[in-house]
């Protein structure tokens, strides 16, 4: 039975009479009482009867799952309204600071009577693939099974283990390369997506090149601001990869990155968003000259980038990006190896949809 332990927690009697008659259908004796603290069960079930451990560890904490996080005043369409995190606090940075996770007990994928549904509730589903709604940030996974979310403006630490997630109003993570990205996505049971695994799901139902239409409208997405490269190091003389590229400022500006679905028309009818603009985002493969050749035959208006075989993939542009490596869902850049990270690089993952069950066989 769901824990009810909390102050003005209450378990209705008819969700007890549902809950005893679904155990009973199941086999499972229903009259075996835990044993209290410090002493014995006084009841148990007979050795004849089905095992029932975990029969009830499905079912969601009655109420939902407790969160001190405001809802925003208007969610972008097709965003999942519960947020299981607690309140950031501020840091030097403008991220947040030590946020430990607390998970939902959510019910399993399907059952006899319930299907499997084909992706879970962070996802939305193309053709036969899931993919994430909102780009990546990350979780830390701790020795003891908590999850922290890490700053979206700080590198990864190396040597720490981290899990992909996704959400609206939280604001993606930067400063990642395509190694670190498909490790939190596997860490999270997921995957990068593919090059046209990320265009189908940028492009919308009707293919466009835009994921709202055949042409851009400036301002729907968030993309042509100021490159705060410039603003912040405009009078450095010599500009420094790690120090200035992958510096916590830039992100942690205002001006530039956005909160995850803020530009609510960035969307389509996938219900995918910022897929144009806010990060770059990292997609499996490796450049080779089929991918090149491929890019041509695409027709699509690109500056020259110097490429080598073995280079990682980013799609879809950041914030400060307009179409100089084509436009909308068909910008891609091919010019940095997978290791490569600066201020401009996310991510988001994908996986494959769960196919329904085929229907049994009639006899005859």
């Amino acid at each position: 039975m769901p824990s009810c332990k909390e102050p003005g927690c209450e378990v209705p009697g008819r969700v007890l009479v549902a809950l005893v008659f679904a155990l009973v259908a199941s086999g499972c004796e229903v009259g075996a009482q835990p044993p209290p603290t410090g002493g014995s069960a006084t009841a148990r079930p007979s050795a004849d009867a089905p095992a029932c451990e975990g029969s009830a560890a499905w079912l969601p904490p009655l109420g939902g799952a407790p969160s001190t996080s405001a809802s925003p005043s208007a969610a972008p369409r097709g965003a999942p309204s519960a947020r299981p995190w607690s309140a950031p606090s501020a840091s030097p940075w403008g991220a947040p600071s030590a946020l430990v996770f607390t998970t939902p007990i959510a019910p399993p994928g399907g059952s006899a009577h319930t299907p499997p549904r084909p992706c879970p509730d962070d996802m939305v589903k193309v053709g036969i693939t899931c993919v994430d709604r909102y780009e990546g940030h990350l979780l830390l996974l701790g020795e003891d099974g908590a999850r922290t979310l890490h700053p979206y403006n700080v590198r990864p630490a190396k040597g720490a283990r981290y899990a992909a997630a996704n959400a609206a109003g939280q604001k993606p993570q930067g400063y990642i390369s395509r190694d670190e990205s498909q490790a939190a996505c596997t860490a999270a049971g997921k995957r990068l997506c593919s090059r046209k695994e990320w265009r189908a799901a940028c492009r919308g139902k009707g293919g466009s090149r835009w994921p709202y239409g055949p042409q851009g409208v400036r301002g729907t997405c968030n993309s042509s601001k100021p490159h705060l490269l410039s603003v912040h190091f405009g009078g450095v003389r010599n500009i420094e990869y790690e120090r200035h590229f992958n510096s916590p400022l830039l992100n942690a500006d205002p001006v530039g990155l956005a909160p995850s679905g803020t530009y609510a028309g960035c969307t389509n009818e996938h219900g995918t968003f910022d897929m144009v603009g806010n990060l770059h985002e990292w997609v499996s493969g490796t450049v080779d000259g089929d991918l090149v050749y491929t890019m041509e035959d695409e027709k699509v208006a690109r500056r020259d980038q110097p490429w080598a075989a073995g280079n990682g993939i980013f799609m879809g542009g950041f914030y400060s990006t307009t179409n100089e490596h084509g436009a909308g869902c068909d910008f891609t850049t091919i010019a940095h190896e997978p290791s490569y990270h600066d201020y401009s690089t996310g991510f988001r993952c994908c996986r494959s949809a769960v196919s329904p069950p085929s229907s049994a066989p009639r006899a005859r």
